[in-house]
């Protein structure tokens, strides 16, 4: 299908809409470095393999997992650590090229965000940068993971098939797929180290960026 086909078009935030995926990782990593350089390591390695999941659950495994026996900072002092960092970068990193004319292209279409960001702040993010209202169909983050955003559109009818997510992670191509959309994976950005194997044995259409929908 080509992509003025699809009645709504989901987008992933980081590494789709914003070139912010560094942004997010180095913000992990100065918000846990007080637990020290190793631990810090180890949260940015796990945030990195599993794109897409919210930061909640990250910081929440890092406790449990990696510094439970330490002290150190809280879940509520990590996620605003973290918080602090990440906002100076989403408000100055690039955003995708193409995406105002995809808009043009698509005008029927539906347009909705669905993020493992927080989503008040990605809410500010979007209307600060003047793109918020290219989502006329929402834009939606944590603490709700993806799945649980994906379920609760498609039931108020908001996510009308056929529908078409775009993402640069594993979680968001199975996410999409259990939700019953298809989905293209974009790798300009992507943290995923072995995309492209991964995306030949699953047989994932994928693509560099936006500029190539066109």
């Amino acid at each position: 299908m080509k992509v003025t086909d699809y009645q709504t078009l989901v987008f992933d935030c980081d590494g789709v809409v914003l070139h912010s995926n560094k942004v997010k990782t180095e913000a992990f990593l100065k918000a846990a470095l007080p637990y020290g350089e190793a631990a810090a390591n180890q949260l940015v390695n796990y945030h990195v393999a599993r794109g897409g999941i919210s930061r909640y659950k990250k910081f929440e495994w890092f406790l449990h997992n990696v510094v439970a026996e330490q002290d150190g900072p809280k879940l509520e002092q990590l996620l605003e650590a973290y918080a602090a960092e990440v906002k100076d970068g989403l408000l100055t990193c690039e955003i995708a090229d193409g995406l105002e004319q995809l808009r043009e292209k698509t005008q029927h279409t539906n347009w909705l965000i669905v993020s493992g960001g927080d989503q008040q702040e990605l809410r500010e993010i979007f209307a600060a940068r003047g793109i918020a209202e290219l989502f006329d169909g929402g834009i939606f983050g944590s603490p709700d993971s993806k799945d649980i955003i994906l379920t609760r559109e498609l039931t108020n009818n908001n996510i009308r098939l056929p529908a078409l997510f775009l993402g640069d992670s594993k979680y968001d191509y199975q996410a999409a797929t259990t939700a019953g959309l298809h989905f293209i994976f974009l790798k300009k950005w992507s943290e995923v180290q072995d995309f492209e194997s991964w995306c030949d044995e699953n047989y994932i259409e994928n693509c560099l960026s936006l500029n190539e929908l066109l």
